[in-house]
């Protein structure tokens, strides 16, 4: 069943097509043979063969398009002749044809896809297809694309992407080897390069370097593949990446991006942490990584632990012997707490075996922390001070000695005060409900 286009079109023409008495216009299409007859217009499409533009005439005087005799490339053919021949509406229609429709077919031949699209500033809904692509199966097109030859436009949509499943050095790697691409004279090795090569390859990825998340590599990568780079980089921008590395106690500046939303799926399964960025900021603290570094929440994620859920109370119950009958004698656990009425949360980290010994407990590696609106930024984590009182085992939920839980199935009581931890991690001390709470078992992945 062919598609008609007759809301817009006022007329169907397809008489006066099969009418081959009188032309007014002549459209020549591939063939360079002359025309002898005395013509108002002739037009030039070598692009378009004779069969595509049957079609195309056929949508001109009926609104018909019929595209069930078409295999995809012819599909795909039209299309780039309605965009050649500026019918936005067909343009639109076979874009969406084609995405909704075509799918495994545009994925087996990306390249073209790719290419012919970013050539055209029409086919925006094909290029937002290539660009989900790209960001969700980028290696997939670093292995069969010649990653150099992308269009700068579609690069820059590219790396400005959040969700862009890559590594941020492999970003940087990429963005570099591009820019090279771009400039054959200069070697792969920056300590050749003069100021004047610097400024030209600064021009090159002039619209790439403020969408590469610098703040989120490693010191070590930092230092191994930005540092020989520097002259890339505006001085105080420079100076407040290199600060970050040096002093973790300075402040970060306003508008820093916080690293890719990377899609790993079996770390944790919470409802009360939906951001990995909280994840991987808490793991760091428990490997001694950095402690209290004001950039850790910047730093791409670090998640070496998959967080196996014991206990939830909202699923499992509040009272105090279901905690002991999940949870005793399971070590490296760490409490998620959410306070009722609030985007608040309260958690700590035990790596010792719970366990109702009705006692304080003596730890040096316990700390707790809070989180404000879900947000990696809004962590704060206080060690432990008073190692004899880091925790106290007895015949409630856990109790990080700071924060008490005294929950039943009616009841979700819990209190704070600062008393043996060293930070202050939340505005008021004294008692208040909580909405759920879940513990975790953290295992090496």
């Amino acid at each position: 069943m062919a598609t008609q286009f007759l809301s817009k079109l006022s007329q169907n023409y397809i008489e006066l097509l099969e009418d081959n008495e009188y032309y007014d216009i002549t459209i020549e299409v591939v063939s360079s043979k002359k025309n002898k007859d005395n013509v108002l217009a002739h037009i030039k499409l070598p692009n378009i063969s004779p069969e595509v533009f049957q079609v195309i005439l056929k949508y001109i005087y009926g609104g018909i398009l019929p595209l069930n005799d078409q295999d995809n490339s012819e599909i795909f053919k039209i299309l780039l002749a309605a965009d050649e021949l500026l019918l936005q509406e067909l343009v639109d229609y076979l874009q969406t044809y084609l995405i909704e429709n075509k799918f495994e077919w545009m994925e087996q031949h990306f390249e073209l896809i790719h290419r012919t699209s970013f050539q055209s500033n029409s086919l925006i809904k094909i290029q937002q297809f290539c660009t989900d692509f790209m960001v969700k199966s980028p290696e997939k097109i670093f292995k069969s694309l010649d990653f150099t030859s992308l269009p700068e436009k579609s690069l820059v949509q590219l790396i400005k992407r959040d969700d862009l499943q890559m590594k941020e050095i492999e970003v940087w790697e990429h963005v570099l080897k591009w820019g090279l691409e771009q400039n054959h004279t200069l070697l792969p090795d920056s300590n050749t390069w003069s100021n004047d090569d610097f400024k030209k390859m600064e021009n090159t990825l002039q619209h790439c370097l403020p969408l590469i998340r610098f703040f989120s590599l490693s010191s070590k990568e930092f230092l191994e593949k930005v540092h020989p780079y520097k002259n890339l980089f505006k001085r105080q921008f420079y100076e407040n990446l290199l600060n970050s590395h040096l002093d973790p106690d300075s402040e970060p500046t306003e508008n820093i991006p916080l690293p890719r939303n990377i899609k790993i799926d079996g770390i944790i399964n919470s409802n009360i942490i939906n951001n990995l960025n909280i994840i991987s900021t808490i793991s760091r603290r428990i490997d001694k990584m950095v402690i209290n570094n004001k950039f850790d929440h910047l730093r791409e994620l670090y998640l070496p632990y998959k967080f196996e859920l014991l206990l939830r109370g909202s699923r499992d119950g509040f009272y105090s012997k279901k905690f002991y009958e999940l949870c005793n004698g399971k070590p490296y656990t760490v409490t998620f707490i959410k306070v009722k009425g609030t985007e608040e949360i309260l958690g700590g980290y035990n790596p010792l075996k719970w366990e109702a010994s009705n006692s304080w407990i003596k730890n040096r590696d316990c700390f707790i922390f809070s989180v404000k609106n879900n947000n990696a930024k809004n962590v704060i984590i206080s060690n432990i001070k008073n190692t004899d009182r880091a925790l106290y085992y007895g015949y409630s939920s856990p109790y990080f000695s700071d924060i008490a839980m005294f929950s039943s199935y009616d009841n979700k009581y819990i209190s704070y005060g600062r008393g043996n931890y060293e930070k202050k991690i939340r505005d008021s001390e004294g008692g208040f409900y909580m909405e759920d709470y879940e513990v975790f078992q953290i295992i090496k992945r």
